[in-house]
């Protein structure tokens, strides 16, 4: 059981994450990737992503197990600007915090074979070890996380929207409570199912709440409590499906003042009431309308509770600024985009590398 405590500070400094982590997906995506569960959601990527690794993989392997603790630093806050500065400030870890928590990640595998002597060169805290580590958490990320950027900012910014509106409808509280079935919020303590007993004591610094796509079952923390504190949850369940193309056919359909104020009324996001009370269209328009967004790639829709909660993909922001196209969208994070808001962690800079996405779907305990 992971068990959260919160004063009234906590409360009080309580936040979202503003675009997805670059190296948490990456970290978790290496998971999801050795794991069978979830062939509906995951099986084309994962084949997708093993043709393209072309099976170099064993670095992360020693350091990331199928289940259990893989070491803090690699998923640093700095990554919260992009993945270069992520890898930068891996690269900038202390030699004794590397050798204190590779211990630890030896610890919890010595029955492996070989294990202990790949992590003692990564120990020692010499340049070159870790340049070889930053060059394989890069390759994978170019390989497995990359091509499917978009799919992860249009789902975690949808899972923001969802918890902006109960930060705004109950406050701090209601924010957790929203995070149910995954998390139980019993105030003044946040609870998660875990495979060990965790007692997370914030002490005033307060919460960053960090969703990710490919986190799944329990949230993750920093196995280290005196790390800034963040919660990596998973997103909430989505209708539809979880990985399409972007831009089918149904864009073809996209034309017509009804369907083009319908697409600016999503904008900030809205029920499928709202959207019908804005758009000046009945609810089965809104909802028909909605659903050929969806389809064509523009609109992600998020059931929580009794309604579903409508958000732009990036393609759809796009579309509504003109001038962008599609190959721009992809945000390959780097830095953070000046003007624009976002979900979670990793950002975007310089040219975008947007590998063709196929019809695919898609700390310590994962």
């Amino acid at each position: 059981m992971l068990r959260i405590h919160f004063t009234g500070d906590d409360l009080a400094g309580v936040r979202m994450a503003a675009r997805p982590d670059v190296l948490w997906e990456t970290i978790l995506s290496f998971h999801r990737l050795r794991d069978r569960r979830g062939a509906t959601v995951f099986g084309e990527w994962r084949s997708e992503t093993r043709a393209r690794l072309n099976g170099e993989t064993r670095l992360l392997s020693a350091l990331v197990p199928p289940k259990g603790y893989f070491p803090d630093f690699l998923t640093p806050p700095e990554a919260r600007d992009g993945l270069d500065a992520g890898l930068q400030a891996l690269r900038a870890t202390p030699p004794a915090r590397l050798r204190a928590e590779l211990a630890l990640a030896a610890a919890d595998r010595a029955c492996v074979p070989g294990l202990p002597g790949r992590l003692a060169a990564l120990a020692e805290g010499r340049a070159e070890p870790l340049a070889r580590l930053v060059g394989a958490l890069h390759g994978y990320f170019r390989a497995a996380v990359e091509p499917y950027w978009p799919h992860l900012q249009a789902r975690i910014e949808a899972d923001r929207a969802v918890r902006g509106r109960a930060l705004l409808d109950g406050g701090p509280d209601e924010l957790l409570d929203s995070l149910s079935p995954v998390l139980r919020w019993r105030a003044p303590v946040l609870e998660a199912d875990y495979p060990v007993d965790r007692e997370l004591r914030l002490g005033g610094r307060g919460l960053l709440l960090q969703p990710s796509f490919f986190c799944r079952g329990t949230p993750v923390v920093y196995r280290d409590p005196t790390l800034p504190p963040v919660l990596v949850y998973p997103v909430a369940d989505r209708c539809g499906p979880a990985f399409h193309e972007p831009g089918g056919p149904s864009l073809g359909r996209l034309v017509g003042h009804t369907r083009s104020a319908v697409l600016q009324a999503i904008r900030s996001g809205s029920t499928t009431s709202e959207l019908a009370r804005r758009a000046g269209v009945s609810l089965a328009s809104a909802s028909q309308h909605a659903a050929v967004l969806r389809e064509a790639g523009l609109v992600v829709t998020l059931r929580h509770g009794n309604s579903v909660l409508h958000t732009l993909t990036p393609l759809g922001a796009a579309l509504l600024r003109g001038g962008v196209t599609p190959e721009a969208l992809g945000e390959p994070p780097g830095s953070v985009p000046p003007d624009e808001p976002g979900p979670g962690r990793p950002e975007a800079a310089g040219p975008r590398l947007a590998p063709p996405v196929a019809r695919l779907p898609a700390r310590t305990p994962v």
